[in-house]
């Protein structure tokens, strides 16, 4: 009764992926990261600026997360 794995039967349950086949999609593209970044960026200016305006936490969240939402549709649209 030995206890040794063979090794066919090690590896067997890894899987390793493919390096004769195509290259792999990204799972986002440069367009994408760019306008998700960029809307990012202007949705924490503008909760940013709306804080110091207004001192109120939940208020410049709102704002900078429908201007968030807002600018990613724009951009989208706009870069393309």
């Amino acid at each position: 009764m030995s206890s040794q794995i063979e090794p066919s039967e090690e590896n067997s349950a890894v899987s390793r992926p493919s390096t004769s086949g195509p290259r792999s999609e990204p799972l986002l593209t440069q367009r994408a990261v760019l306008v998700l970044l960029t809307a990012a960026f202007f949705g924490f200016v503008v909760g940013g600026l709306t804080y110091l305006s207004t001192r109120d936490v939940a208020s410049a969240a709102l704002a900078g997360l429908a201007c968030a939402g807002a600018s990613t549709l724009g951009l989208h649209q706009l870069i393309g």
